[in-house]
């Protein structure tokens, strides 16, 4: 009975002492909640002061990109670069980030396939001013911070995913040099795509390039200097998904006729679509070519002849001569006239 008796209360004493831990625990998640709130509200009326003041004060830059807070991939709530690097991987070496207008388009970006297929967390900017805090802030704590729509995703390879891109290279090689012809000046560099999985094309940004983002920022500034925005609109790639049932048979297509007008179009229309998803604006001269090669490619689809002439006009039925309104109304006043005699 005795024994029995402090095996009860040996039992009480650890209960109590479980729950009292359970609530210095509560207290401390709640602490660190509302300590969370409370940045929250900090980082919303000075975050961006804090990204200026990065790229002005480069001997307390390290100090201030402890500071910084971004949306990722795998959350809406904006964490630190630490705990983004606290998370990674242990086989991932670099901090991978797009910019854009919103979380939700940039989740939706081909850039970003690749990433998310391997469980790889994207950090999200959705400022103007982001795109100068990164050029100031190229590292952090020995992690390079690399855009994923650039070109060239850098992500570890093995020999077997760098044969099999040998491969692709040499079974696409007449459709990439189609989309070289076809393209001309409009695209600096054609490639196997290393970033997509389901879409069948995608824009990169050369890497000395404007990304989408920064192109906007520079055409919102009021003395922008159109010569340069020429020059630097012109860094572009133009990747594509090398098992996209499309791509295979666009290949088919121009190694088959190298002169397809029909192959033409239906690439330029592409490449336009893939300019205007990846955030870039298109010339007045690209929107007409966009709207003429569309009309084409949907007219050859229906079968139509590019020729055909318009459709005769629908023959109107003639309407019935009516009476005359002035005659009617001289009418209505003699009667009236009459009447009142």
């Amino acid at each position: 009975i005795l024994l029995a008796l402090l095996a009860l209360a040996y039992r009480k004493r650890r209960r109590d002492k479980e729950e009292e831990e359970k609530e210095e625990g509560d207290e401390d998640a709640e602490d660190e909640d509302a300590e969370s709130k409370k940045y929250a509200k900090f980082w919303k009326a000075f975050g961006k002061y804090i990204k200026m003041g990065l790229m002005e004060d480069s001997s307390n830059r390290t100090r201030l990109a402890k500071l910084l807070r971004y949306a990722t991939s795998k959350t809406e709530r904006e964490i630190s670069l630490e705990e983004y690097v606290s998370k990674m991987k242990d086989d991932q070496k670099n901090i991978y980030y797009i910019s854009g207008e919103s979380r939700e388009s940039l989740l939706k970006s081909p850039a970003v396939e690749k990433l998310l297929a391997k469980d790889i967390e994207v950090i999200f900017m959705t400022e103007a001013i982001d795109e100068y805090t990164v050029q100031h802030l190229t590292e952090f704590e020995g992690k390079r911070l690399i855009n994923a729509a650039r070109e060239g995703l850098k992500l570890d390879e093995d020999a077997k995913e760098k044969k099999l891109m040998d491969v692709y290279k040499e079974q696409f090689a007449p459709l990439i040099d189609f989309i070289r012809a076809t393209l001309g000046g409009k695209v600096d560099k054609v490639s196997v795509s290393k970033h997509l999985v389901k879409s069948p094309v995608l824009v990169t940004t050369a890497d000395y390039g404007w990304t989408a983002q920064m192109e906007k920022v520079m055409k919102a500034q009021a003395f922008a200097d159109n010569s340069r925005m020429d020059f630097m609109k012109a860094k572009r790639n133009f990747e594509i998904n090398p098992r996209h049932p499309l791509i295979v048979e666009l290949n088919k297509k121009v190694a088959a006729d190298s002169e397809d007008k029909q192959a033409a179009d239906m690439l330029t229309s592409l490449y336009m679509s893939s300019v205007l998803q990846a955030g870039y604006q298109l010339t007045p001269e690209d929107v007409d070519d966009f709207a003429a090669r569309v009309a084409s490619v949907v007219t050859s689809g229906l079968g139509i002849d590019p020729d055909a002439e318009l459709a005769p006009e629908p023959e109107v039925p003639e309407d019935e001569p009516e009476e005359d309104e002035e005659e009617v109304e001289e009418e209505d006043f003699d009667a009236a006239e009459k009447d009142e005699v």
